[in-house]
């Protein structure tokens, strides 16, 4: 095996380059040469948090409609937050929003984020029951069988499984063999409450991603996938590495901010385990890199040993309201996954009209259950690192990158 010089976990630096474009590099870890040799191509784009208030909604719509133009785009993925957190989280306001996302006219997939339920009951969201909310959304932006979008693509809700049957967020999608998975897992900390009594919304749903994560190991294995993609809003701090402890329940004194995000990190380090291809997780930023994404593989396992074939992109474009992600996948390309910003043409104008509102809600469609999937075997730890390169063109993704990768 190469050895490779990292920087190593505590100096790892949380900034990209100031260029736009940066290189995103991981190996196709274990492939055959011989299979998938015609290689998919595709590309698909991501934005976040772009309705804060009625006045993004324009803008919003308008980048919608950009991108929709872009005849290459398989898809969209709204990454969390429909709604600002000064806004109410009124049954009429997620209406009206829904409505902007189905005009979308590439499919649409919406994962939920911090701001559309699980900061409901602040006082300035209108004190809301977030765990209602989070029902509320369930039986109307999750409730079809389908992406939104004016093209939509059939998802496999993990709801379908009768033991998560709440669970209509969580989504699974292939295009080409690369499969992709979306979760609940919000900023700030997951939704975890630090009050006494049993933590319920929070432990159920760690169980429900768990196994959804799960599951995508074992469906990406048996249709011979070659990657992986994991779509989460919240910054799930991979960063922050926490060894398990024997005794860890003597401790009771020590006032230690719980890890909400914990679990996931475990899953996902699993995940790497069980697949053993790459795997690439996308996430809003909390803060905000110079290049307007960064892009890191800083997860590591119990052991302390980094995980090599799992990549995480953080982004946060710098003008939210005109710039979005895009990803554009050839895996018959070294590397396969390129990432850049994209902006709205300068000319393009704003909508003189939004959407019309729906007048009716249709019902909640039944879906059939299927039965859930084995345990996953425990496998080692992959340990196939190789350096990324950069380049000036879109940014790349397609070997295992063991830095921050960084323009001129």
């Amino acid at each position: 095996m190469r050895t490779v010089e990292r920087t190593r976990y505590p100096q790892r630096p949380r900034h990209a380059s100031a260029a736009l474009i940066v290189a995103l590099a991981f190996m196709l870890a274990n492939a055959s040469p011989t299979a998938h040799a015609a290689g998919s191509r595709y590309t698909f784009a991501v934005v976040s948090g772009t309705l804060e208030s009625p006045a993004d909604e324009a803008h919003t719509q308008r980048l919608l409609e950009t991108i929709g133009r872009e005849r290459n785009v398989s898809f969209i993925v709204y990454d969390g937050n429909l709604k600002g957190p000064k806004e109410q989280c009124r049954d009429s306001l997620y209406e009206s929003r829904q409505t902007l996302l189905e005009a979308a006219r590439p499919a649409l997939i919406f994962v939920p984020g911090q701001h559309d339920w699980a900061d409901c009951g602040t006082a300035q969201a209108g004190s809301y029951d977030p765990v209602e909310r989070l029902d509320l959304l369930r039986q109307t932006l999750f409730s079809d069988a389908s992406s939104m979008g004016q093209n939509p693509v059939p998802l496999t809700r993990e709801s379908e499984v009768s033991r998560f049957h709440p669970y209509r967020e969580n989504v699974r999608w292939q295009v080409g063999d690369t499969v992709f998975v979306a979760l609940n897992a919000p900023s700030p900390n997951n939704h975890y409450l630090n009050a006494g009594g049993r933590n319920g919304e929070f432990e159920d749903r760690v169980v429900a991603n768990a196994f959804w994560l799960e599951h995508a190991a074992e469906y990406a294995k048996r249709h011979e996938a070659r990657a992986v993609v994991v779509f989460i809003q919240g910054d799930f701090d991979p960063e922050r590495y926490e060894r398990p402890e024997r005794f860890s329940w003597l401790r009771f004194a020590r006032n230690q901010r719980r890890d909400g995000f914990l679990e996931l990190k475990r899953s996902l380090v699993k995940l790497a385990q069980t697949f053993r291809g790459p795997i690439l997780v996308i996430h809003a930023d909390d803060e905000r890199p110079p290049g307007g994404f960064l892009i890191d593989q800083p997860l590591r396992n119990d052991k302390g040993v980094e995980v090599t074939n799992l990549t995480r992109v953080a982004f946060a474009p710098h003008d939210r309201l005109n710039q979005w992600i895009e990803v554009e996948a050839d895996m018959a390309r070294r590397p396969p996954f390129r990432v850049s910003v994209r902006d709205v043409p300068k000319n393009m104008p704003l909508p003189s009209t939004l959407p019309p509102a729906p007048t009716h809600e249709e019902p909640t469609p039944s879906m059939p259950e299927v039965p859930s999937l084995p345990p996953a075997p425990d496998l080692p730890p992959v340990q196939q690192p190789a350096p990324a390169g950069t380049d000036a063109s879109p940014a790349s993704a397609g070997a295992p990158a063991s830095s921050v990768q960084r323009g001129p």
